[in-house]
């Protein structure tokens, strides 16, 4: 977490610095407050992590004797074959052409057309082939 933690408190530093400059250059209060509200997030991320850093063991690429095999371990479950990715991508798809063509009708069918994709894809494996 040093590493993450470290980048946020650069960007937090620097946008501190670049907030007033900007400022007395500009005059412009818009930019001014993005800027600071920028700083105020990257400042928040940065103590988070540095709080939530201290609980954590040192992960094996945060020590400086790792090999690659340190980290090795189950990525993750993954369908062997799915039919709902491509259902997703007709999803979106549907749902763009709705703006494309003007017609706001084609745009909630695609969203009906989601919720059954999108249900389909999360309840996979408690239905069908992969039940468990």
């Amino acid at each position: 977490m040093k590493p993450e933690k470290y980048v946020f408190w650069f960007i937090f530093v620097y946008i501190c610095i670049v907030t007033p400059v900007y400022w007395l250059m500009s005059r412009e209060i818009a930019g001014t407050f993005v800027l600071g509200f920028t700083g105020l997030l990257g400042g928040m991320i940065a103590a988070y992590l540095t709080l939530t850093a201290r609980t954590f063991e040192p992960r094996p690429e945060d020590r400086g004797d790792a090999e690659v095999v340190d980290a090795a371990g189950d990525v993750g479950f993954f369908a062997p074959k799915s039919i709902w990715p491509f259902w997703a991508a007709v999803t979106v798809s549907v749902i763009f052409l709705g703006p494309a063509l003007h017609q706001a009708w084609i745009s909630l069918l695609g969203v009906a057309l989601g919720i059954w994709s999108c249900s389909g894809w999360v309840l996979e494996f408690y239905r069908g082939d992969y039940k468990h």
